[in-house]
């Protein structure tokens, strides 16, 4: 099967040109999956605009497609909480976005509960970590390291000028998985030179991009099939317990 490992889906809210004014629909991005022979997709709310509940009602309404990943701030009150929510919900995962909700990622005093929370839910946390100084790889270790039961993928690999850090971080973390949308071709390959295909995932973060221009990327960095195929959905399928054909 071919799993993908993060995506966004939401309800247009607010007038923000941004983005959250216009709807990107279950629908929509099932025809996108469709057409580029992705099985399954983990979706998220945007940093922007969570709902979680939204989130679980796609799952309940295609759980042959979906695996939802809830979101929380865990600056506001009641985060471990909303946490656990989503698991009751049925979401197998946390996404955080640091740069987005106000905090550098190492801080224990936030994230060791959101962390610990996790570990007792068995949820993987999805740390959204573009290249900027709210979440070098260096400081999702920081927390990370405490709490080895509850996989991490490190979204975009740091990319651009923090895939060296993401790199040693993976290496020496066997709980962390580099997840490659947004990346470049060339770093998708250097994390395959040094980690193997065991610890990448591949991710799109559609609409941002689209599903077909993932696989090609993967397909060009990862040209062995049987290593591809861990890429493109095994090594998830593994982190999630999934069960597939």
């Amino acid at each position: 099967m071919i799993i993908d490992a993060y995506n966004n889906i939401w309800e247009a809210s607010g007038t923000s040109d941004y983005l959250t004014a216009e709807s990107y629909t279950p629908e929509l991005i099932l025809a996108h999956m469709d057409e580029a022979g992705v099985d399954m997709a983990v979706g998220c709310s945007l940093g922007q605009s969570i709902d979680n509940a939204y989130i679980a009602s796609i799952v309940e309404a295609h759980p042959d497609r979906f695996i939802g990943f809830g979101q929380v701030n865990p600056r506001f009150p009641g985060a471990v909480e909303t946490l656990r929510e989503c698991a009751r919900l049925g979401l197998k995962g946390i996404k955080l976005h640091p740069t987005l909700h106000g905090y550098h990622f190492a801080d224990h005093g936030l994230l060791d509960p959101i962390f610990q929370a996790a570990t007792e839910e068995g949820l993987v946390l999805l740390v959204n970590a573009l290249d900027d100084p709210w979440c070098a790889p260096l400081a999702i270790e920081e927390i990370s390291r405490n709490f080895p039961e509850a996989p991490v993928l490190i979204a975009h690999m740091g990319t651009v000028w923090n895939v060296t850090e993401a790199l040693i971080v993976a290496e020496r973390n066997p709980h962390i998985y580099l997840e490659t949308s947004s990346t470049q071709l060339l770093e998708v390959q250097m994390a395959y030179k040094k980690l193997g295909p065991e610890r990448i995932v591949m991710g799109t973060d559609w609409p941002g991009s689209h599903f077909a221009l993932e696989r090609a990327k993967i397909a060009r960095a990862i040209p062995n099939e049987a290593d591809r195929r861990l890429v493109e959905g095994e090594n998830l399928a593994r982190v999630l317990n999934l069960r597939t054909p």
